[in-house]
């Protein structure tokens, strides 16, 4: 009888052994795929939750945008959130640091493929009063880097110097673009974006209805020498400066406008500061070398809450940490009323997209 046991246990075990490839094989097939998504959105600031209190930039699309399902997503700050149109919402946290490691494992989360995706950066930003008013959006064909830099401190530079900011490598501040290869540099300080993609982004969206209330038109009276300060908001395109100092004055205001030509060309402006995109930037480069993302499909569109200097008559300590006008809800309804407009007609025409980026002519 034992014997009996003994070899009905060993043929069994033996049949066990032949299922199980068998049901490994089985098991596998049911791995789901990535989701090809056609829209990344990226946001940076957030009040508190993703929904349900005060909105910030990232709540407004999770709450206006019919949501399929929400993804966990322990390497960030806030779960992923994706629409019944595979438009993937995100949120990065403030600051490029914060920017860049959320992004680097969004590229590297194996649930997606972002191979095809566009990207909408789209956030708050500070404008600069020379050109552009409270609410209004503009599109950048360059992203450049302002933590980058030697600093000394504004009471001990020489007289002759503008500022205290110089590019690294140099002995002063730099007068064109030229004087910053004198030393050493990094490739992370200037981001070239898709101009044809970025003008096409522009022409969708220039006539998009904007509204501020009487709070912000009462604080931008008191920019009374800016002519463009004075308009009621509007869609351009001017160039974006990202630093996670939160810099702010009329001087560090020219030195803004001053590095963006530097590092770009003397033609580019510079309109809105902001405080992540040259970390998303860099993370997106480095995932495109993995060949998990693509570069020129990037657009970056930034709205303005606040000034980035004070009017005359009040100074600039006081401009810094003053409240924005309409807790700055004119900027964040224009970031998401314009970029929605570009996401839409990307859904729209997926099938064309997928393969061909549009190009303003």
């Amino acid at each position: 009888m034992k014997l009996f046991f003994s070899k009905l246990t060993f043929g069994t075990n033996v049949l066990l052994l032949f299922l199980l490839p068998k049901l490994s094989t089985s098991q596998s097939n049911v791995v789901p795929l990535p989701i090809e998504v056609k829209v990344v959105v990226v946001t940076m600031f957030e009040k508190g939750e993703a929904t349900g209190d005060t909105a910030g930039e990232l709540q407004r699309w999770v709450e206006r945008e019919e949501i399929k399902k929400t993804y966990e997503f322990q390497m960030g700050e806030f779960p992923l959130f994706l629409t019944e149109d595979n438009v993937l919402l995100t949120c990065t946290g403030g600051g490029i640091s914060n920017a860049t490691a959320s992004i680097t494992a969004l590229g590297l989360d194996e649930r997606f493929d972002l191979s095809s995706a566009y990207w909408l950066i789209a956030g708050i930003a500070g404008g600069d009063p020379n050109d552009i008013s409270l609410g209004s959006a503009a599109w950048a064909t360059v992203v450049v880097d302002g933590d980058l830099a030697y600093e000394i401190d504004a009471r001990e530079i020489p007289e002759d110097w503008p500022y205290g900011y110089l590019p690294l490598g140099a002995k002063k501040p730099a007068q064109s673009p030229s004087d910053i290869y004198t030393g050493w540099t990094l490739d992370t300080i200037k981001f070239d974006l898709n101009e044809g993609l970025s003008k096409w982004a522009y022409q969708k969206t220039k006539d998009a209805p904007l509204t501020i209330g009487k709070e912000t038109k009462d604080f931008e009276k008191l920019f009374k020498n800016y002519p463009n300060a004075q308009k009621d908001p509007f869609v351009t395109m001017g160039e974006t400066l990202s630093s996670s100092t939160y810099w702010h004055g009329k001087l560090l205001n020219q030195w803004a406008n001053d590095w963006v030509k530097l590092y770009s060309d003397k033609n580019k402006n510079f309109m809105t500061s902001n405080m992540e995109d040259s970390g998303t930037l860099t993370a997106l480069q480095r995932l495109e070398h993995a060949g998990l993302v693509k570069t020129n499909r990037v657009m970056v569109l930034r709205t303005v809450s606040n000034y980035t200097m004070p009017p005359e008559g009040q100074s600039a300590s006081w401009s810094t940490t003053a409240p924005y006008p309409e807790q700055g809800i004119p900027a964040f309804e224009t970031a998401y009323t314009v970029g929605n407009i570009v996401v839409d007609e990307i859904v729209k025409e997926w099938t064309e997209m997928k393969l061909n980026i549009p190009s303003a002519e």
